[in-house]
């Protein structure tokens, strides 16, 4: 049995804009400059709290907590509005479903984004059934920890050996290589493909008609 793991933001939605805007907002809420967007770019991945530690280094620990709980309410106060800016990206749906077909392959998310969030994006884009195991900060160490990886593995009885990581950043790749599983970076998401490749992805690709054979190719 194959277990393929993938991101959500950066390598099956495209939120960037989306999420650059609710930490601009955040950030100024709380009278703060705002962060650009290249720098909210690279720490889409990380759970919430982790990736405003981040961008406000030099804040105390009441001042992070305030952003991440003023993100949060921008976030749920567009929910409706902001429905049609979480795409999917192209050729997402297809690959989700030829795999999905295949009795000798299981599909799991791992992601930074919590599993509300998780769980509203893949009823808006009728995506549930395809997913048998959801890992979320909610109840995992942040990525680039492996512990969202080895759960899934847990869950569904798979082995490492069979096991990918599907992702768009370094903290997914990362993550796989320190659960012992094959990485697979893709180049459409937010963070530069050189850097995929230096944290150790098995293999770039930067299509998703090509992850069926990558997959193949990583666990052959």
């Amino acid at each position: 049995m194959r277990l393929v793991i993938f991101d959500m933001d950066g390598t099956l939605i495209d939120t960037q804009a989306l999420i650059s805007e609710h930490m601009a907002s955040a950030f100024q809420a709380v009278g703060l400059e705002p962060p650009r967007p290249t720098e909210v770019r690279r720490v889409i991945g990380l759970s919430l709290p982790i990736a405003i530690s981040r961008l406000a280094a030099d804040a105390d620990a009441q001042t992070v907590e305030r952003l991440v709980e003023t993100y949060r309410s921008h976030y749920r106060a567009g929910l409706v509005r902001d429905e049609d800016r979480e795409g999917l990206f192209p050729g997402a749906r297809k690959v989700l479903e030829v795999l999905s077909a295949d009795p000798a392959t299981l599909l799991g998310i791992a992601t930074g984004k919590g599993l509300s969030g998780v769980n509203r994006i893949l009823s808006v884009h009728e995506l549930a059934p395809y997913f048998v195991t959801l890992q979320t900060p909610d109840h995992n160490p942040s990525k680039p920890h492996p512990g969202m990886v080895l759960r899934a593995i847990d869950e569904t009885g798979a082995e490492a050996a069979s096991t990918v990581m599907v992702g768009d950043t370094t903290f997914d790749i990362e993550m796989g290589r320190a659960a012992g599983v094959a990485t697979i970076a893709v180049s459409w998401g937010y963070h530069e493909p050189q850097d995929l490749l230096k944290s150790g992805a098995d293999i770039l690709i930067d299509d998703f008609d090509q992850l069926s054979g990558a997959i193949d190719q990583v666990l052959a």
